[in-house]
């Protein structure tokens, strides 16, 4: 006859690998990637009011502008780093850009009148990646923004801020945008032949100011619409800072052509050294 207790030994070992299997799993189930550090859909110094309505899926959230700018034709930003992919929806989300932003973290932005990157293209945070419209099932222009992990809705946070809990209607919140404030301190230096009215994005008609003639500073560049026609244009969008800002607008990180610049071709955009500025 076995003894009782020799008998249990293996049984408890058993056990006690089946336990050690199970928290490994779930310890590894467990474990979240951490969030980057996301930033507004939205350019530096503009504020957009937000809200949330019981049909949006993902706890998603609709931001327009509050600043006394035009909402349609104003750049979308990625909020942080990652994969942009271009999708279309006529039905619903209409043109949209979804970032992968790696870890199980993915950022959706819907509605999209324009695309400004590529299917599958990396972007950097701050970069433009379309314009704000009205595509799709929508009935004004608005950006309508998700944060997803693990293809889960999130709560929006930016800058590490929950912007919960969400209100039903707008103008009772607002978010002022940091994004591709600080994203790069690099300036190019270029000389423009005549006052150039800025825009609050490439493709926009929306004026926010003006840029005197002579030696300025750019930041990088977007293509956009055409300025100038015949022998003479350029598609190229210059990012910089106006000297002289409309009542109600925001001169900051506006957008000038650079038909504008005075030594340079068509759809050409390089400083005064003849060194190509960089994308935005």
């Amino acid at each position: 006859m076995r003894h009782p207790r020799t008998a249990r030994i293996p049984a408890l070992g058993g056990l006690l690998a089946l336990l050690a299997g199970l928290l490994t799993v779930l310890g590894t189930a467990g474990t979240a990637h951490a969030a980057p550090l996301f930033k507004a859909p939205f350019p530096c110094g503009q504020k957009w009011t937000y809200s949330h309505h019981s049909a949006e899926v993902r706890q998603a959230l609709d931001f327009i502008r509050s600043d006394g700018g035009a909402t349609a034709g104003t750049p979308v930003l990625a909020s942080a780093s990652g994969t942009a992919y271009r999708y279309s929806q006529p039905s619903g989300a209409g043109n949209y850009v979804v970032i992968d932003h790696g870890g199980g973290w993915q950022t959706y932005y819907f509605h999209l009148s324009a695309y400004s990157v590529a299917h599958g293209e990396a972007v950097s945070q701050g970069r433009q990646i379309g314009t704000t419209g009205s595509t799709g099932n929508s009935s004004g222009a608005h950006i309508h923004y998700e944060q997803l992990y693990n293809g889960t809705g999130q709560s929006i946070v930016i800058n590490g801020a929950s912007l919960a809990p969400y209100p039903g209607s707008y103008g009772s919140k607002s978010l002022t945008s940091d994004n591709g404030c600080g994203g790069s301190t690099t300036k190019y230096w270029v000389d423009t032949f005549a006052a150039a009215t800025g825009y609050a994005g490439p493709n926009s008609t929306d004026a926010q100011g003006v840029l005197n003639a002579g030696t300025n500073y750019v930041y990088c560049k977007v293509w956009g619409r055409q300025i100038g026609s015949g022998t003479s244009y350029n598609h190229w969008w210059l990012r910089t800072d106006l000297d002289t800002v409309y009542a109600g607008k925001n001169g900051r990180n506006a957008y000038v052509s650079a038909y504008y610049l005075s030594r340079w071709g068509n759809d050409e955009a390089r400083d005064n050294n003849g060194t190509v500025i960089r994308d935005c």
